[in-house]
């Protein structure tokens, strides 16, 4: 099964001194920062316990596919690795929130924005499969960030991964931001 055609995931992140990810930096790009944690640990699944010693928690949900249509969804399916792979030692966690602004615009004008203008689908090809990743869908459970999305790339694949963040963030797309911390791990 391709990661597009799977279920509904609930996914909590949870910044801890436990975890398998093992925090090697974090900055708030956008807005307020989160609170210093050593670890981060991953549950999924709907009976998530988080660790007792957590200083945040994210929530989210993979979901159907939203901005991207059957040409550009068959490109991701061919190209997109899976997670978990051995090589892939490092890993980011970029929760990103949306101004009102955007979400007051109908799903066919934030495409507009997203894809034919930003060229967000587009960019982020240039960089598969070196770099796998999961979207995760916070506001659909009343989440203080919009959006979750977990990287996972090799080290040396790091740069390339830093390349793709730059020129997604001097997108218009990027105009809507009003929140972004970008934290960086290594898997411990």
């Amino acid at each position: 099964m391709t990661p597009y055609a799977t279920p509904p995931l609930l996914v909590a992140f949870c910044g801890s001194d436990h975890g398998p990810w093992r925090m090697t930096g974090m900055h708030a790009v956008r807005g307020e920062p989160l609170p210093p944690a050593e670890r981060v640990w991953i549950g999924e699944g709907r009976e998530i316990v988080a660790p007792a010693d957590s200083r945040w928690t994210l929530r989210g949900t993979t979901s159907h596919i939203r901005y991207t249509n059957g040409d550009e969804l068959g490109a991701l399916q061919r190209r997109q690795a899976g997670l978990g792979r051995p090589q892939a030692r490092r890993a980011a966690l970029i929760p990103i929130s949306k101004s009102a602004e955007w979400w007051a615009m109908p799903q066919d004008a934030r495409r507009q924005v997203f894809e034919e203008t930003s060229q967000h689908i587009a960019i982020g090809l240039d960089y598969l499969p070196a770099v796998a990743r999961r979207l995760h869908h916070g506001r659909d459970l009343g989440e203080t960030f919009d959006f979750l999305t977990w990287f996972e790339f090799a080290a040396e694949d790091e740069p390339a991964f830093d390349a793709m963040l730059e020129r997604l963030r001097a997108t218009r797309e990027w105009d809507y931001v009003t929140r972004e911390c970008d934290i960086r791990l290594e898997r411990a």
